[in-house]
């Protein structure tokens, strides 16, 4: 009998509850996929749409899955014969399964060049990752995750290994073409290695979503009270999910159709829809609920008109800018959004949908406000969630308590503060020249200007919950 201190494992799958156990044999595939990224979004997302495909269809899909930094997750999971539980978690059940799609794990900075080797093996016929949205500009520390997957493109091209799709995960509009267009630019001086990855290598778009919260030790006490073993991999997510995938695969794919993903030739309007409302709504209700010293987007969507401003932030300037996907109300949607937002049992922490905002806001907000401005319409609520950026990342939550800045350009960010002219006036003049994040026809709007900096003035006098109820 399993005792509840041993680890997940071959071993304990026989002492585990019958519906927790995995859709198929562990390490009965073989590798097919490499997946760049083990962060728990994969782990709730792809890792079980791969999982359930094989279940149906069969094939050699197995995932090698690489780390890029950390050994944590890479560690616990060769401990745990590369299994881990998935909690999904709704407001009164909860359903756990053991999930068994890896059939290895690699550590990018210990092993660089089993990276390489890896993404040049025949076997492997598709590439995913999840690296966030960092990873598509040609600098940092998760583009040399990127600089990898180049050189193992490069390293196949001169094997000859068989043509390939790297699918991008990542929450960016067209990021199967951003991919693309970041591994062309590395590989410019290379005509050879262009022509090959040109005539073998397709980039397939993708929309993806499911709430999957940071993990916690509350995450891994719910998954070993139900499994009776420990799991150090363990993640915890909502029921919802969704998958939207361009079909452009030269070489076979698993059968993630079988697993409810949708197979379709644009990916463009599901884009749009998915990042201007949900991702849009997170960010908003994000910078508001820190400031106001909430700690998830449940509690931030129960404090007072909170819920009233995201329905008129939806309905009056994201929903007028979406030519939505035929067959979706996006009325709908955006409401079905909320309603997910509000579950308890998910604590989707603000400060963690708080970070990298100078990335995530042109496409979440300023993009809806460019589209609406040019019909010809005031966009006063995205304005509020500006104004919340702006006084999120001057480093204060309204009762004092520090709030970090983690950013790309927090340096920039910090510099452009401390030579703001005063007040909120100043904050916000000196925050819109950051051209990374407001293009100049944003920032030289002078209507919208002045309702940035009305809000940022209500902000700063009377906090964000104040404001929120006051509207």
């Amino acid at each position: 009998m399993t005792g509840p201190r041993a680890l997940l494992g071959r071993t304990a799958l026989a002492g585990l509850p019958a519906e927790c156990r995995p859709l198929i044999e562990p390490g009965a595939a073989g590798p097919g996929v490499v997946h760049l990224g083990l962060g728990a979004f994969f782990r709730a997302h792809q890792a079980i749409y791969t999982e359930e495909a094989m279940a149906s269809a069969g094939g050699d899909w197995g995932i090698v899955a690489v780390a890029p930094r950390s050994r944590a997750v890479h560690d616990a999971l060769r401990a745990q014969d590369l299994m881990f539980a998935v909690a999904s978690t709704a407001a009164r059940r909860t359903d756990v399964r053991v999930v068994a799609a890896l059939t290895g794990v690699v550590h990018a900075a210990g092993d660089p060049d089993g990276v390489v080797a890896l993404l040049a093996d025949p076997r492997i016929r598709v590439v995913t990752l999840t690296l966030t949205e960092k990873a598509y500009v040609p600098a940092g520390e998760t583009a040399v995750i990127t600089g990898l997957l180049t050189r193992g493109l490069l390293a196949r091209a001169r094997a000859d290994a068989g043509p390939l799709a790297v699918v991008s995960c990542d929450n960016l509009p067209g990021n199967g073409a951003r991919l693309r267009e970041l591994i062309g630019r590395t590989v410019r001086a290379d005509t050879r290695a262009q022509e090959w990855i040109a005539g073998n290598v397709t980039f397939p778009g993708t929309t993806v979503d499911r709430i999957v919260p940071a993990v916690t030790p509350g995450t891994l006490d719910l998954v070993r009270e139900r499994l009776g073993v420990t799991d150090l991999a363990a993640v915890r997510a909502e029921p919802y999910r969704q998958w939207i995938i361009e079909d452009a695969f030269p070489h076979g794919r698993p059968a993630w159709d079988r697993a409810g993903a949708v197979l379709t030739a644009d990916t463009g309007p599901y884009d749009e829809l998915k990042l201007r409302t949900l991702n849009g709504l997170h960010s908003s209700l994000a910078y508001l609920g820190a400031l106001a010293g909430r700690a998830t987007i449940a509690e931030t969507l129960a404090l007072p008109q909170a819920r009233v401003f995201a329905e008129l932030l939806l309905a009056e300037e994201i929903l007028p800018t979406l030519t939505p996907p035929e067959g979706i109300d996006p009325a709908a949607y955006g409401r079905s959004v909320l309603d997910r937002f509000a579950n308890p049992a998910i604590h989707h922490r603000t400060l963690q949908i708080a970070t990298d905002g100078s990335h995530k806001l042109p496409a979440r907000i300023v993009r809806t406000v460019l589209d609406r401005r040019a019909q010809g319409a005031p966009t006063p609520w995205a304005a509020l969630v500006v104004a919340a950026w702006m006084r999120f990342v001057q480093g204060t939550a309204d009762d004092g308590r520090p709030l970090p800045l983690d950013d790309p350009l927090a340096d920039r960010i910090r510099s452009a503060l401390a030579t703001a002219g005063p007040g909120p006036a100043g904050v916000v003049a000196a925050l819109l020249d950051l051209r990374a994040v407001f293009p100049s026809e944003f920032a030289h709007d002078t209507t919208l200007r002045k309702l940035i900096v009305g809000w940022l003035t209500t902000l700063t006098r009377r906090g964000a919950a104040a404001t929120l109820a006051g509207m």
